[in-house]
């Protein structure tokens, strides 16, 4: 991360420039280096700091929830053979004719949240 002799030997508009990058505020005047560096040194110790408290922000989550990602999942269900084949054919563009097409864009949707709800669990894991 950031050192303080690192944003010492900047200028004010390089902290500045860093400060917009990162989305930080300044303490106090913003004509002063030490306002600038004293936010930048300090966001990684106090993300960290809510982060593990849990209370505000990103939370880790409760087993309860992560269950539920689960639960979700076993609902979904696997595709069958056929419309596993439906969904590859609508990926490459062949739709049905309506009224059909959107029960066939509403599996294709659920077939994607499925992979993102597979995906999350998965970095949830790591």
């Amino acid at each position: 991360m950031l050192t303080r002799p690192e944003l010492e030997s900047k200028t004010l508009k390089e902290l500045k420039d860093l400060a917009v990058r990162y989305k930080v505020k300044p303490v106090g005047n913003p004509g002063y280096k030490t306002s600038w560096i004293t936010p930048l040194l300090a966001f990684p110790v106090l993300a960290i700091q809510q982060f593990k408290a849990n209370k505000r922000g990103l939370k880790n989550l409760s087993l309860r929830s992560f269950e539920a990602l689960g639960t979700i999942l076993n609902e979904l269900g696997e595709p069958t053979d056929e419309q596993a084949a439906l969904i590859r054919a609508t990926l490459e563009g062949k739709l049905l004719p309506l009224p059909e097409r959107y029960d066939q864009t509403r599996l294709l949707n659920l077939h994607k949240t499925r992979q993102l709800i597979q995906q999350t669990i998965e970095v949830l894991n790591q």
